[in-house]
């Protein structure tokens, strides 16, 4: 059999940790004869890095003989968890320490917040090396103290080129532009992580066109860089550019197919991005949760939604958090309801997201009662509100005529919540008393709301009630406080020209119709679509473009008006329709 020294176990205990399997290096551990410093020092550094401190100090304390190695285990694994108290006591404690020991006090101490000690510390390290430099100005860069990171660093007295790109990055992540180049052109030697840090930090500010100069220059691009660009005319929406970066790549990684299928899902086309997730498959990259929540965002489509949906079950993905909360929000774009609601179900973990997700799909389909059941069971799990999910539930309110339950609502953000509201919630409060015929409420609403929350959407939303419920002087009024707020925006001229119409004040129409020509303001149609054989058809009021728009028009006047004359709709806004003049 062979013999097992004290040198093998500790030797075998070590590769256990290094892969990870803390439980069969404990195992070992148990049977080994005698005490072995070796051993019981890895088991301590690997029970402080799984978060066991007790168990560290369990083997720590039945120990006899220690080393520097084992007592800056021990110190390393109380700051990990934030107790800089007990690793102060054990450094004071220590027999002997070295380089690694201050460091590791000078590290743990700065990124407990602590920076003032872990200075001390420094200054009080009787022999200090160029990585105990570096990591003292790494420190006060991360604790946004740049310009004392500089100072310390223009007093080392060696540096080598890890010192040189924690300054340049530094400079960089606060985006002092002019610095970081001036320090740029002066560095002694530069590797990849140089230049992929200015490539960034420059696209980041913007500065595209300098981004892409350094680029160039580069002598050997890696990976990280050709995605750094790309990234930066992505966010840019200069996808063409993009596509040629990516079309020259060698090599690609997730991160660069995640770039570019996010560019499309954000800039368009939108099909573009779903064609790059066929070709990422393909070239057996596997795609990763940003990669399928760009995805989601993308589809144009229910077939396009249920499609992709279907290749996430298929490929054995977790639900996240938030890909089911982006799931749920273009199942609601797309009418599916019922999608959306099953994909909130099978959620397990629901966020403040979620709720307000599906609380604004019920809201905007005409679902007010359901969408206030979801605000309920919300407040009953223990999630609290936003301001984006008072938005929701206060336009819950308007559409289902539910007066007295908005007023309330809108109430309790500040007396309950804590939470001061916005221009968008007095515009859905104005909107709720409007629809319910309480014009001179909604008028006193505004007139009592802060003066800086009184913007172009609140006062249309008051607007529009006048419109609905003919009080003409005050309609005139507002609308034409709303033409001075937004004089490029369509919606003030556009109401106002309706309540004239609907009041036989034509000459005042046209009046307004011409100001609208002269100052070159355009209405921006509302689209309509409809899905049919899986084909997403669009089409706006007044369109005859579409190839189908005679069955289109037969359809609706055959289906949904006679619907919309059962609800009683055309009925109470008789004259609403027969004005869209502009």
């Amino acid at each position: 059999m062979l013999h097992r020294d004290n040198v093998t176990y500790g030797s075998m205990i070590n590769v256990y940790l290094k892969n990870g399997d803390l439980g069969s290096a404990e195992k070992l551990f148990k049977v080994i004869p005698g005490e072995n410093v070796v051993a019981s020092s890895a088991m301590i550094d690997g029970y402080a890095k799984a978060g066991r401190i007790e168990d560290a100090r369990r083997v720590f304390n039945g120990m006899t003989e220690r080393n520097v190695f084992t007592w800056t285990c021990l110190i390393s694994g109380y700051l990990r968890i934030g107790n800089v108290y007990e690793a102060r006591w054990l450094f004071y404690w220590m027999p002997e320490r070295n380089v690694v020991s201050w460091t590791t006090m000078i590290l743990g101490f700065a990124r407990n917040g602590l920076i003032g000690e872990a200075l001390k510390f420094f200054n009080q390290m009787p022999q200090k090396n160029v990585v105990a430099w570096t990591i003292m100005v790494k420190s006060l860069i991360e604790n946004y103290q740049t310009d004392e990171a500089r100072k310390l660093w223009d007093e080392m007295p060696m540096r080598n080129l890890y010192s040189w790109n924690i300054m340049l990055s530094g400079y960089l992540d606060e985006n002092r532009l002019n610095e970081a180049i001036e320090l740029f052109k002066v560095m002694p030697q530069r590797n990849a992580v140089s230049w992929t840090s200015m490539v960034a930090g420059l696209a980041r500010n913007g500065m595209t066109e300098s981004a892409r100069e350094y680029f160039d220059q580069m002598p050997e691009k890696d990976i990280a860089s050709w995605n750094a660009m790309i990234t930066a005319y992505a966010n840019g929406g200069l996808m063409i550019e993009a596509t040629e970066l990516f079309n020259l790549m060698c090599e690609r990684n997730t991160v660069t197919w995640n770039a570019m299928i996010d560019g499309y899902s954000r800039n368009g086309p939108q099909y573009e991005a779903l064609k790059l997730l066929i070709l990422m498959l393909r070239a057996s990259v596997r795609p990763n949760e940003t990669t399928i929540t760009s995805v989601v965002s993308a589809c144009e489509s229910r077939v396009e939604l249920i499609q992709i949906h279907t290749l996430v079950m298929l490929t054995g993905f977790d639900f996240e958090t938030s890909l089911s909360n982006a799931l749920i929000t273009m199942y609601s774009r797309c009418g599916d309801i019922p999608s959306a609601c099953n994909t909130f179900k099978n959620l397990k973990a629901k966020d403040i997201v979620s709720w307000t997700a599906m609380i604004l799909a019920y809201s905007n389909h005409g679902y007010g009662h359901h969408a206030l059941q979801a605000f309920a069971c919300m407040l009953r799990s223990g999630a609290k509100p936003d301001h984006i999910t008072f938005v929701a539930v206060l336009s819950a309110c308007s559409h289902a005529g539910l007066l007295e339950k908005g007023q309330r609502l809108f109430r309790s953000m500040s007396r309950t919540y804590g939470l001061e509201p916005k221009a968008e919630h007095y515009s859905c409060l104005v909107d709720i008393l409007g629809r319910s015929g309480r014009v001179n409420e909604a008028l006193q609403v505004v007139n009592q709301m802060p003066p800086d929350k009184r913007d172009g959407p609140v006062l249309g939303a008051l607007l529009g009630a006048c419109k609905y419920h003919g009080d003409i002087d005050v309609a005139k009024e507002i609308g034409l406080k709303v033409i001075e707020l937004e004089p490029t925006r369509s919606g003030g001229y556009t109401l106002l020209a309706n309540v004239y119409a609907q009041n036989g004040k034509w000459d005042e129409f046209a009046s307004m119709k011409k100001r609208m020509k002269e100052r070159k303001v355009k209405k921006i149609p509302g689209i309509s679509q409809i899905e049919v054989e899986n084909k997403t058809h669009s089409f706006f009021a007044g369109d005859r473009s579409h190839p189908q728009a005679k069955e289109i028009r037969d359809m609706l006047q055959e289906k949904l008006v006679p619907q919309m004359k059962d609800m009683g709709y055309l009925q109470a806004n008789s004259s609403v329709h027969l004005y869209n003049f502009m």
